[in-house]
């Protein structure tokens, strides 16, 4: 599909973004002081727009990030276990029934040490495979997944009916906040990741090429992916802690931008961001646009788009 026409459809979905959910919101009364529609659209809508944007710009360019690192198109922080372990971090947090830790909100504060030490996990693991063998990497990340799903069923086993109630709803993903607390947190650490990949954009291009190549340009390999993955796995921690897990973002934009662009990675740091963003606000749309007596979640939607996606993407690669 010619990419003018994609951005078309996403820019459609933004313009119905605002009116689609189960309260209808008059336009004409929406620049009303005080009135229904105005507080509707300020304090639930306008929130939700913009956090569903700067969400899906963070997972698509994590995406980005992680296939570039590992030279794997099917590598995400969803597929690897980040997000997964995110997802345990912060249940842990809710079974203990813990609310702050030093002062930070301890859902966000579990949830990113649960995304970061899957990463370190990750690393020293690879460390006993040869380099050829980024598929047992991703083999890991599975496994890794797996093992967090069940220790997460051990949570909801020992949980209570409230604690369970509030885990499973929190795995399934969501988009629903009240006012602009949590995505004015999400946006810094996004904002903070986002510079990071543009200031470290012509080293992320050598590193896809290969350590070697980037190591004879002068770049300190080790310390750069380290500090790529350290600020990843902060800003996927935070996010997954807030929202919960919304998969394959990651997995779909940055193949479809590489499509559509094909042009090298430090050029594509912007385009997959705001794809990603208006991406998961479409996905967003559709599902308060088609919802009855309750919402869907967002992660159920992601996933039935980004299942048959990754199916293609395995089966495209045993082509070649």
């Amino acid at each position: 599909m010619n990419k003018t026409y994609i951005w078309i459809i996403l820019f459609i979905f933004t313009l119905l973004s605002p009116f689609a959910g189960t309260v209808s919101l008059d336009f004409n009364t929406i620049f009303e002081a005080n009135s229904l529609s105005q507080r509707i659209f300020l304090e639930l809508r306008l929130p939700r727009i913009l956090l569903a944007f700067v969400v899906g710009g963070t997972l698509a360019l994590a995406g980005l990030l992680f296939q570039t690192l590992f030279r794997n198109s099917l590598m995400t922080p969803f597929t690897l276990g980040v997000s997964g372990g995110a997802v345990l971090g912060a249940g842990i947090s809710i079974k203990l029934g813990l609310t702050l830790v030093f002062g930070l909100s301890a859902v966000s504060l579990f949830g990113f040490l649960g995304a970061f030490s899957t990463v370190i996990l990750l690393i020293v693991l690879s460390r006993y495979l040869k380099k050829a063998e980024q598929e047992s990497l991703l083999l890991l990340g599975i496994a890794l997944s797996f093992f967090y799903t069940s220790a997460l069923m051990v949570i909801f086993y020992l949980s209570s009916f409230t604690e369970t109630a509030t885990i499973m709803r929190f795995t399934m993903g969501s988009l629903s906040i009240v006012g602009y607390k949590s995505l004015l947190t999400i946006s810094i650490f996004s904002a903070l990741f986002l510079t990071l990949l543009y200031l470290k954009r012509f080293e992320l291009q050598l590193l896809s090429i290969s350590d070697e190549q980037a190591a004879l340009k002068g770049v300190n390999t080790k310390r750069l992916t380290y500090l790529f993955l350290g600020v990843s796995s902060l800003a996927i921690g935070v996010l997954v802690s807030l929202t919960g897990p919304i998969g394959f973002i990651g997995l779909i934009i940055p193949h479809m931008v590489r499509k559509i662009y094909q042009k090298p990675v430090s050029t594509l740091i912007f385009p997959v961001f705001f794809m990603g963003g208006f991406f998961l606000l479409a996905c967003d749309t559709l599902t308060r646009l088609i919802s009855t007596g309750s919402e869907i979640p967002i992660g159920v939607v992601t996933a039935l788009i980004g299942g048959p996606f990754f199916i293609y993407l395995i089966i495209a690669k045993q082509k070649y």
